[in-house]
């Protein structure tokens, strides 16, 4: 399927009088062979119900349309909501919703454990969204993500190394990374300063975090990486003693002395359990 070329965006914007923001992270992707492979990365089927978060001018909307049964476009710019409107108006697959993104998944209360996240995530809330989507128990069953190459990297990042941190635990938790692509920064409109990365994220099959211990795991983690060249043990007194603390790195087979790049995410998690039910 044809998608929309550099020029047919920048003649749609001028026409407009619509100048994108920095502060909405507004960059779009252009390359038709990238939407394309965003699209199979995501495997689509005519049943899927898809979910998009900030789909700018559609392009990829257009190719979900095209290959799924149902798609949700979350859109904050009414500028563009505008637009969409009048592109998209006649096709009965499409929802529209004007909002801010994050705010309407905290607020929705939506099920969507059936759906995909297919989007190329505004730059400026991609981190934030997929956390919020990662701690709702009702979260999509894939994600997939187009976001800047560093966040691609935290997200897919294990134990010991420099981009493992709050990001990677609070959506590792909840999803597995899967597979991913780079996409270079000349095929988005305008061009950015950085490369970006499209990964998939697929839903755990078995809870690792339990849901009595999810806001414990959040403080936990969040705590331990605001100083992470320190020793794990003493940045956590802040918050718990250090009984409390020393049973539970003992239950682990953690040292006092550990820092927290060295923890696994499954001794996060049962350091959450423990500590979690410590506390009632």
């Amino acid at each position: 399927m044809r998608t929309m070329t550099l020029t047919e965006m920048r003649r749609v914007l001028a026409e407009r009088g619509i100048k994108l923001t920095r502060s909405l992270g507004q960059t779009f992707l252009f390359d038709g062979n990238q939407l394309r492979r965003i699209i199979a990365l995501a495997e689509l089927t005519a049943g899927d119900q898809c979910l998009e978060i900030g789909p700018g001018l559609g392009p990829l909307t257009e190719l979900m349309l095209a290959a799924a049964d149902k798609v949700v476009a979350i859109e904050k710019d009414h500028r563009l909501v505008e637009y969409l409107r009048e592109r998209f108006g006649d096709r009965p697959k499409l929802e529209l919703i004007e909002a801010d993104a994050l705010d309407y998944l905290r607020d929705c209360g939506c099920d969507w454990r059936s759906w995909k996240l297919v989007a190329n995530l505004p730059y400026s809330v991609a981190s934030p969204i997929l956390v919020e989507l990662a701690q709702q128990t009702l979260g999509p069953s894939t994600m997939v993500v187009t976001v800047q190459l560093e966040v691609a990297r935290r997200l897919m990042a294990q134990p010991g190394s420099a981009e493992y941190g709050t990001l990677t635990l609070l959506v590792q938790a909840s999803y597995e990374p899967k597979c991913w692509f780079r996409i270079p920064s000349t095929c988005f409109y305008p061009e950015p300063k950085v490369d970006s990365a499209c990964i998939r994220l697929d839903r755990r099959e078995s809870e690792l975090v339990p849901t009595a211990a999810v806001d414990c795991f959040g403080s936990l983690v969040r705590l331990a990486f605001e100083q992470r060249r320190k020793m794990m043990f003493k940045v956590l007194k802040a918050k718990w003693n250090a009984a409390q603390l020393q049973q539970a790195f003992a239950a682990v087979g953690l040292d006092s002395k550990v820092r927290p790049e060295e923890v696994r995410l499954s001794q996060f998690a049962e350091m959450a359990r423990i500590l979690a039910q410590q506390m009632k």
